[in-house]
């Protein structure tokens, strides 16, 4: 069977924006239960400027704290430079990602740089990573849409990427910050990156602004691609892109992957009680576009267990 791999990014990209604070024994209890559930690879945090992100302030100690308890998890924190990552690094993180946005705007409005400033910081710190022995991924964010600049061509797209895997990125990570693609506006652009990198180097990462977050997913996996960011619950959107609504549900798409006939080794009840406590953290119903008929399945499963013994 063919496999998937989804790195849940609710710890990092689902809490950073949340109202709510989120305490540090409950961030690593929801990175537990995801590792419960099966998913092999959580973005944990993010080493960014405590006074720009808030929720983020507990990083070292969130990381120090998750590699204790979990020391088999594959898990990554974004780095925005050299500085953060010197404190990831030093906090122990063993993966890292940065985030170069594909406009110059929005590097502005996210980073205060232009997009010739971003891109070198983003190759500096990659290959900085790579010589401290780090896993690296890098994101190139709006890659559709910009909230400021509106519909992105595909060349700088391109070209950003191929800089990025010339700094030694292990991994490309294609983002739709603002959920603005469409399925076929997917597949073609994905096509032309496989073409360009190999299916191997790139993951998606959707956002479920417009309700096509699944179908996005799939036009990806279409393309060739099997890597893919997702949040339990829907919990996200970028604090810096006006109108960037929740992240693509990591349950929507492992069970649009299982009932293809892809394999995930996520176990879907798990990503349930994940989304559960993440409901009570954070005083708010949460989930995505599958959530009521996954927990009414799997409440008659209960019932037919307990009727059965």
């Amino acid at each position: 069977m063919d496999r998937i791999v989804i790195t849940d990014v609710s710890p990092r990209d689902g809490l950073q924006n949340q109202a709510v604070n989120v305490s540090t024994d409950d961030k690593l209890e929801l990175v537990r239960r995801l590792a419960t559930a099966g998913v092999p690879s959580v973005e944990v945090t993010s080493f960014v400027s405590p006074k720009a992100v808030p929720q983020m302030a507990d990083a070292a100690d969130l990381v120090q704290r998750v590699n204790a308890a979990l020391p088999t998890l594959q898990t990554s924190a974004l780095v925005p430079n050299l500085k953060g990552l010197e404190r990831a690094h030093a906090a122990g993180a063993r993966e890292i990602a940065v985030v170069l946005s594909a406009t110059r705007t929005m590097n502005e409005r996210n980073i205060n740089m232009d997009l010739d400033e971003a891109t070198a910081v983003s190759e500096r710190t990659l290959l900085e990573a790579r010589r401290l022995g780090l896993r690296t991924r890098a994101y190139v964010a709006v890659a559709f849409e910009c909230p400021f600049e509106g519909k992105v061509p595909l060349e700088p797209v391109l070209r950003l990427s191929a800089r990025m895997r010339d700094a030694g990125a292990d991994r490309i990570v294609i983002a739709d910050t603002i959920g603005a693609a469409a399925p076929g506006e997917v597949k073609t652009r994905m096509h032309e990156l496989v073409a360009l990198l190999g299916a191997d180097l790139l993951a998606v990462h959707f956002h479920d602004t417009r309700g096509l977050g699944a179908a996005n997913a799939w036009a990806a996996l279409e393309a060739g691609v099997r890597h893919f960011d997702a949040s339990v619950g829907g919990i996200g959107g970028c604090p810096f892109a006006p109108g960037a609504a929740g992240n693509l549900a990591t349950e929507d798409l492992v069970l649009m992957a299982e009932r293809s006939g892809f394999a995930t080794g996520i176990d879907l009840a798990g990503l349930l009680d994940a989304v559960a406590f993440a409901e009570s953290v954070l005083g708010r119903q949460l989930g995505g576009r599958s959530i009521a008929w996954l927990r009414r399945h799997y409440a008659k499963e209960a019932e037919r267990k307990r009727e059965a013994a």
